[in-house]
């Protein structure tokens, strides 16, 4: 009796199909990558290298706790204050505190390269919210982060998620809408760009749904608003967990945004 072979689902393909149904601005370019751990597959869609914002920070802070792993040391009283501002807050000037501890873009990089990150790279001087990146590559990172053999320890693993999970309300937008209720750990970045006035729009993070974990990130640039940012963000993470989840995408699902949120994070 002949054998039929399972038939190979292209996951790329499908996020393809899935962004090209959606409303895109013209000028605006959009970069998704969405893992399901429990089997290994993955999914892909756009090109290039865009700035970070502040989703930069998972990457400072992941680079903090491999440090101190590293020096066989606990993080000290005011990192820790720093790191909680930073991650749940967005705040920038703890950012900034962290990124000349950790030694700027030199100690990011030297990280990164035992993260596995192989087209990220620091921003210049204090300029940490100017580091580019890819999707793939905050992927990866991700990775370190919830996954369970990384260059992290578990407690560090484990601090860095908590903090991803606890954001303050008004950021709790991104790749968040891909998730069922509570069932997700994310940071976002907002910047608008001062040479062009559009936005730099980016969420990085694990969802749940169907039951399933998913870690996705999603860059964006060139948006008009902050708002059209958002909304395009969290189309795409819907899309890309659709792929897996078998869900149908709803831009309508997208939550109201807080007059509250800053102009940069």
């Amino acid at each position: 009796m002949e054998t039929v072979a399972e038939p190979t689902v292209d996951y790329d393909v499908l996020l393809a199909e899935a962004m090209q149904s959606m409303g895109v601005e013209d000028g605006t370019e959009v970069s998704v990558s969405v893992l399901d751990p429990a089997s290994g597959d993955s999914a892909s869609y756009g090109e290039g290298a865009f700035v970070t914002a502040s989703i930069v920070k998972v990457d400072i802070l992941a680079t903090l706790l491999l440090q101190a792993q590293d020096a066989d040391r606990h993080l000290t009283a005011a990192e820790k204050t720093y790191a909680t501002a930073m991650i749940e807050n967005s705040d920038n000037a703890s950012a900034s505190a962290l990124w000349r501890i950790i030694g700027e873009a030199d100690g990011l990089d030297a990280a990164n390269e035992r993260f596995g990150l192989k087209e990220t790279e620091g921003g210049d001087g204090l300029l940490w919210g100017l580091t580019r990146t890819t999707a793939a590559d905050q992927l990866t990172l991700l990775q370190q982060v919830f996954g369970d053999d990384t260059e992290l320890s578990e407690a560090s693993r484990t601090y860095l998620r908590g903090l991803m999970g606890q954001v303050a309300a008004d950021q709790h937008w991104g790749v968040s809408a891909a998730a069922d209720g509570s069932g997700w750990a994310l940071k976002n970045g907002w910047l608008p760009r001062s040479t062009t006035g559009l936005w730099v729009i980016n969420s990085i993070g694990r969802v749940t749904a169907d039951g399933h974990d998913y870690l996705a990130a999603v860059l964006s640039h060139g948006n008009s608003t902050k708002a059209k940012g958002i909304s395009l963000v969290e189309t795409a993470a819907r899309a890309a967990v659709s792929v897996f989840a078998g869900e149908t995408v709803s831009a309508s699902r997208s939550p109201s945004l807080s007059a509250s949120q800053s102009a940069t994070g």
